[in-house]
């Protein structure tokens, strides 16, 4: 196996790959993870080994160092069961980087500059050879709200913005002022769930703020509203979502 990216100090090749399926043969999603694990050489050997059935086409240490697991060509398997923008099997439309750190349930702590500066030069590597939109750089967390965290509300996603990778625009100051929440019922929940699912979230706009809006406003906060992560749809959420939306050249919020 040879490294897709010259940036790859190692090829550790996972056996744990395989095509891409549903007529994808081009990615164009490219999806960031934490590792979740005490180590990156823990990481590294779960990503490696058979029995773990999950690999990643990249890992990047703390230290910055960047190891190649399964080739771009390839389906890794990453991201598990989600979807955006109503596209599922994520897995055969991505590209995944699993970013060393041990994640909520260990001490989840900053992404050390090094790390960060390494992971910035791999995303710009990738999407200059790749066509995948901004707005389909996205965290795990986005496309699978249910079940993931990651990479968390300490991953820096207005650095990678500011180096070209990414869409990302300065949140809404947090204030006061009307919101919804869990239970919230009428046309206020339906306006605000559609805007979630213009952006790419799984989210029914059937008018009731159940557990899968709030999944949804929890993964946009901790990617685009990092100060406050409650899963409760403020001002500053709201406001937050809707300047994403109208940032977007092709989206029904732009200016005309």
């Amino acid at each position: 196996m040879k490294a897709d990216s010259e940036l790859a100090g190692l090829v550790q090749p996972s056996p744990n790959h395989g095509e891409r399926r549903s007529g994808v043969t081009e990615p164009d999603m490219l999806i960031l993870h934490y590792t979740g694990m005490e180590d990156g050489e823990m990481a590294l050997r779960w990503l490696c080994s058979e029995r773990s059935e999950v690999s990643c086409h990249y890992l990047v240490h703390e230290d910055g160092r960047i190891v190649q697991l399964v080739p771009e060509a390839l389906r890794a398997w990453h991201a598990g069961a989600g979807s955006w923008k109503g596209q599922a099997d994520i897995n055969s439309r991505s590209i995944g980087i699993e970013i060393v750190n041990p994640g909520h349930d260990n001490g989840y702590r900053p992404f050390p500059e090094p790390q960060i500066a390494a992971v910035i030069a791999l995303c710009q590597d990738i999407l200059a050879r790749r066509s995948i939109p901004a707005e389909r750089v996205l965290a795990h967390s986005d496309v699978a709200p249910s079940r993931k965290i990651d990479p968390g509300e300490l991953f820096p996603w207005d650095r990678l913005h500011a180096a070209g990778i990414g869409h990302w625009i300065q949140p809404v100051p947090l204030g006061g002022g009307r919101f919804i929440s869990m239970g919230d019922k009428g046309e206020p929940v339906v306006a605000y769930q559609s805007l979630l699912g213009a952006y790419g979230y799984e989210v029914e706009a059937d008018g009731l703020f159940g557990e899968a809006t709030r999944f949804a406003t929890i993964a946009f906060q901790r990617h685009f509203r990092q100060a406050k992560v409650d899963g409760v749809a403020d001002l500053s959420t709201i406001g937050t979502l809707h300047r994403l939306l109208s940032s977007l050249d092709r989206s029904p919020f732009a200016a005309a």
